[in-house]
């Protein structure tokens, strides 16, 4: 199984817009190949993760050994790379790109080309990727093959005139990708005796083999037995199985150059495995590591707190677990006076903060409450120090503050013409800066720089209701600016509730703090006395909304008499009342915390 000439082998990766058909295609490959039977097959096979299947989208790159007997009558090896195409997990997608040769272009024979389908293949021409264009969904009666070739050559600039056709669906014209692959798709390059450098492109945590670490061997061979070293963090380790996934674990004498395979060699922790990393032959290293990945840079933090306080443990070690298998994902223990001991996440993005959130409540069994999500911020302070800020609690005085800049993105959209002016109008309000704006047939590409803070709470939904769903979003970082930033605290009956507070630029923050007091007031149970709920920046009150007293009828007791009697009774209540509002603590239910962090639009 290992002894084919590299020459034989072609390594590529899918990539794609949302729903292009990547997965549906991996499947047909795997099919057409032979690699499962059809009892074995199941709708998208690489998407294993429970969430996967449920969304609809691919969120871990997964890798598969396909065997092809070409026209030729020669027989090839195909490494598949199945990538995620949410702007999300635009990291999951370059980490693949690294360990590939080719690329399948795949774009909706119907929709045409959409923003991610343009920064995926931006980021496989920077890897010097081959591109085979693909047309999915031909068998639709809304495709338009023509129109897309054209937007294909038009919009990135390919020449998309032997684009293979294909319905990834029913299965139509599979047989041409794959001899496309092997005709169009140049083989590795690798020399088998080098010494031995291997990539690591994922690792994960299995509870019967420990840590599984996904590789391409560039030079040199691996093979079980072998004491092999970790470049960047200096450990070495005896490999105990090398093999190969078709989808199955398949273990193998060796891999040799231009293969992609696992390794395991009982690794306790994947904190022990830097993805991006450089293995060796411990006893002939080679002179010098590979070119890595860029570390993940996380752009979106929130705190996760456990409803129940007993869970903390349950939490740092569900996202320890977490994080084995998710590189981009990272935490740091905290506390709040309101919510007590739990962890600040930094995450690449809204889904993907969403798609942790959801895999701790349903892999680990954990209730949460999630702050409001914020970007990190950059503080000047007059000292001429700069800090880096997560979260809007740690804010320092605005007096020790000489500025404050906040992360902008270059956001690209693309939407059909009659949509345009309903999102300018939102860009506009989030305020957002037109780069550029040009038009391929009835559709428009809106380039506009927007500030993340803007765009982490609800700006992907807004998007897609005022363009019914038809526009398509791609953001990458685009540095810092200096804004006019203020942090807005609520109090609680004159108590701070830090949880709650955010970070707004100035000229939003009354209609933010307004929006959330009003939350509370339907949020937070009556009490006996009235509670006040404010939203301040500094010491001066921006909004206010107040809870009514829940009000006893003391005088229910008293029959006939005189008036003094209930006077005296009332006066007691009023004044028993006032001590109340001065003492008195205000429990705010955790359903509270958790719809007023749900930002609404």
């Amino acid at each position: 199984m290992t002894d084919t000439p590299i020459d034989r082998i072609r390594n590529f990766s899918i990539i794609a817009h949302i729903d292009h058909g990547k997965s549906t295609l991996a499947d047909r490959l795997i099919q057409a190949t032979g690699a499962l039977s059809s009892r074995e097959m199941t709708e998208q096979v690489l998407d294993n993760m429970e969430l996967e299947k449920e969304r609809g989208i691919t969120i871990k790159a997964q890798t598969v050994r396909l065997a092809y007997r070409a026209r030729d009558g020669k027989d090839y090896v195909l490494n598949l790379m199945d990538t995620p195409g949410h702007v999300d997990f635009a990291y999951e997608v370059s980490r693949s790109l690294a360990a590939c040769e080719g690329s399948l272009l795949v774009v909706d024979a119907s929709q045409g080309v959409e923003a991610q389908t343009l920064a995926n293949v931006y980021q496989a021409i920077d890897a010097n990727h081959e591109i085979v264009p693909v047309l999915n969904k031909i068998d639709l009666p809304a495709a338009e093959p023509e129109r897309v070739r054209q937007q294909i050559e038009d919009v990135i600039g390919l020449d998309a005139s032997d684009a293979v056709e294909i319905s990834a669906k029913t299965g139509l014209n599979i047989e041409g990708v794959l001899e496309a692959l092997v005709t169009r798709l140049p083989p590795p390059k690798g020399d088998a005796n080098a010494p031995l450098t291997a990539l690591v492109v994922d690792s994960w945590y299995d509870q019967y083999l420990g840590v599984v670490i996904l590789i391409r061997v560039k030079d040199g061979r691996i093979r079980r037995g072998q004491r092999v070293r970790m470049m960047a963090r200096g450990s070495a380790h005896q490999v105990e199985q090398v093999g190969v996934f078709t989808p199955r674990m398949i273990n193998v004498d060796d891999l040799g150059p231009g293969e992609m395979g696992y390794l395991t060699a009982a690794i306790k922790t994947v904190a022990d495995v830097s993805v991006g990393d450089t293995i060796t032959d411990d006893r002939v290293p080679a002179a010098a590591p590979l070119p890595g990945f860029k570390p993940s840079v996380p752009v979106v933090w929130c705190g996760l707190y456990p409803v129940d306080a007993d869970d903390f443990e349950k939490l740092r070690d569900s996202l320890a677990k977490l994080r084995l298998n998710d590189a981009s994902f990272h935490y740091e223990a905290e506390t709040s006076a309101a919510l007590g001991f739990g962890f600040r996440c930094g995450f690449l993005g809204l889904l993907h903060l969403e798609i942790i959130q959801e895999r701790l409540i349903r892999e680990f069994d954990l209730d949460l409450i999630a702050t409001a999500p914020s970007v990190v911020y950059r503080i000047h302070r007059t000292s001429g120090e700069m800090e880096e800020l997560h979260n809007p609690a740690d804010m320092p005085d605005p007096s020790l503050i000489d500025h404050i800049e906040e992360p902008w993105i270059r956001a690209t959209i693309m939407v059909p013409d009659e949509y345009l002016g309903a999102i300018l109008t939102l860009c506009s309000e989030r305020r957002g800066q037109q780069v550029d704006l040009t038009y391929v047939g009835n559709r428009a590409m809106a380039v506009y720089r927007l500030p993340l803070n803007e765009v982490v709470f609800d700006f992907y939904d807004r998007l897609k209701s005022v363009s019914r769903g038809y526009a398509s979003f791609d953001y990458a970082m685009d540095g810092y600016a200096e804004s006019d930033l203020v942090r807005i605290s609520i109090l609680v009956n004159q108590d701070p509730v830090d949880a709650l507070s955010f970070i707004a630029h100035r000229s939003q923050a009354e209609k933010r703090g307004r929006q959330i007091c009003e939350k509370l007031k339907d949020l937070i149970p009556r009490q006996l006395f009235r509670i006040a709920i404010q939203a301040a920046i500094g010491g001066r009150v921006i909004a206010r909304e107040t809870i009514s007293a829940l009000s006893k009828d003391v005088t229910a007791k008293c029959y006939g008499g005189d008036i003094t009697r209930k006077r005296k009774l009332l006066e007691k209540q009023k004044e028993g009342k006032k001590r109340m509002r001065q003492f008195g603590k205000v429990e705010i239910p955790q359903s509270a915390f958790l719809a007023a962090l749900k930002m609404d639009a």
